[in-house]
């Protein structure tokens, strides 16, 4: 088995391509080692000294690390990879937990409708590239709140990101939309 690995904007992260699905549906986000339990993967992950954020994509997973030491860390994130692959284990074990609340105002439903048109189009599939995965929340009073997970959460160019990407995109096809804000 080969995996391929690609840096992200994120320093902190990066990106492994084992070149198989790794996650069908939705991605999912592992914050903390309890998160983790819900994967063998993620779990075996948060084993490495180090790991401290681990991320699943269709075709990809990004590792984060506290400390920044890949030459060391590296090594071992591509045994534990190869190894679960090999095994035939399953990604997640139990029901997958909710991808979360969105709040808006019903009267706004054609907007948001637009809005998360948009990220799917044209924003996702350009952040998956780089590692990460930016999803709707909220819409209040013309603010849109994305959550940035993977490798866009903490990556020194996230801001720029959102302000000069995607909020210019949001703003230039829906005039109701005046900023573009990040969430936990």
């Amino acid at each position: 088995m080969f995996i391929q690995t690609e840096s992200t904007p994120n320093p902190a992260t990066l990106k492994f391509l084992p070149g198989r699905v790794v996650l069908e549906g939705n991605p999912r986000e592992f914050l903390t080692a309890e998160e983790a339990a819900a994967s063998p993967l993620a779990a075996a992950l948060y084993d490495i000294p180090g790991v401290s954020g681990v991320f699943f994509g269709a075709d990809f997973i990004t590792v984060t690390t506290r400390t920044g030491d890949w030459a060391h860390l590296k090594p071992a994130v591509l045994g534990v990879i190869m190894e679960h692959f090999m095994s035939g284990a399953p990604i997640l074990t139990g029901a997958e937990a909710a991808a979360g609340d969105e709040d808006f105002d019903p009267a706004d439903a054609d907007t948001v409708s637009s809005i998360k048109e948009l990220l799917d189009t044209r924003v996702r599939p350009a952040v998956a590239a780089d590692g990460g995965d930016i999803t709707f929340r909220a819409y209040k009073d013309g603010v849109v709140y994305l959550n940035m997970r993977g490798a866009c959460a903490g990556c020194p160019s996230s801001t720029a990101t959102l302000r000069n990407g995607i909020q210019n995109l949001l703003r230039h096809f829906l005039p109701d939309v005046r900023e573009v804000r990040a969430v936990a």
